[in-house]
């Protein structure tokens, strides 16, 4: 791959994946509503929403990771959220297809689980969740990366463009560590996404792994550390927070992640290097 379009490249987790294509020796360009702090490659600002301004963003390209999101329920109204995701998400797929692209990384989300944002909470049906959970969402913010999954399924399935749908947990820059001992010992704080992250430079490795792999179709991963954000047992946390879960499908003997990344592990050859008990000091 030579020249690769970021779409949100200003924002928080943009930033790191522009890094990182750039220090790969990529072409890349960001497509984002406003500059970055640091110019670290050209900035195109662009409405994604609008279909023109899409195809003219992503001309001469060869890959598009598309992170440019409302990035949360609550932030926005509802209708707005799903809106701009969906929306956005479509025309950056259609004019990838359009245009012969043939590589696409999308940013879904932990979020689409239903969990984090459940107006009535209730529990996971098992642990490690795995790509495989159901999707439950109960707003419009996780409804609409399921959209967003459903619609790289379908231009996959039409034009055979690869996009590999990453479902990110909380993700973290190197300078949020230092929040981490204001938390690690109080599970409620934490418990919607079930203590997971993962690091800003781990899902970028990602984004890059997953436009050089061949051969992957349309297909949905679990991005997370293979620890919790917690310093507390993993079966501890469970027992606490969701004593309802009795289906662990994965011993629990420390610290473990309770969202499975085995997948991508095993489809991008992809590993997580940082981890925040080797950033902070307790």
């Amino acid at each position: 791959m030579a020249k690769v379009v970021i779409t949100g490249g200003s924002g928080m987790l943009g930033r790191w994946v522009v890094k990182h294509f750039v220090e790969q020796g990529y072409e890349v360009l960001n497509v984002d509503s406003r500059r970055p702090d640091e110019e670290l490659c050209p900035t195109l600002i662009a409405d994604l929403e609008d279909l023109g301004e899409t195809y003219g963003a992503l001309a001469g390209a060869d890959a598009v990771v598309h992170l440019a999101a409302i990035p949360a329920a609550h932030i926005r109204t509802p209708e707005v959220t799903f809106r701009n995701n969906v929306m956005s998400t479509y025309n950056v797929l259609e004019a990838a297809s359009g245009l012969g692209i043939r590589k696409a990384v999308i940013a879904s989300s932990e979020s689409s689980y239903g969990i984090v944002f459940a107006v009535n909470p209730f529990s996971p049906q098992y642990v490690p969740i795995d790509e495989e959970h159901p999707q439950l969402p109960q707003d419009s913010y996780g409804l609409s990366k399921i959209v967003n999954e459903q619609t790289a399924e379908m231009f996959n399935r039409r034009t055979g463009i690869q996009v590999v749908s990453l479902r990110l947990g909380n993700v973290i820059p190197p300078e949020w560590y230092e929040r981490f001992p204001a938390f690690i010992h109080k599970p409620q704080e934490r418990e919607r996404i079930l203590w997971s992250y993962i690091d800003t430079r781990d899902a970028a490795e990602a984004c890059r792994l997953a436009i050089e792999v061949d051969g992957l179709g349309a297909v949905a991963l679990n991005l997370a550390s293979d620890d919790s954000s917690m310093d507390i047992p993993s079966r501890e946390l469970m027992t606490e927070c969701y004593p309802g879960v009795t289906d662990f499908r994965k011993a629990l003997e420390g610290h473990e992640s309770l969202f499975s990344n085995e997948k991508a592990k095993r489809l991008l050859g992809w590993q997580p290097k940082h981890q925040w008990r080797e950033e902070v000091k307790r």
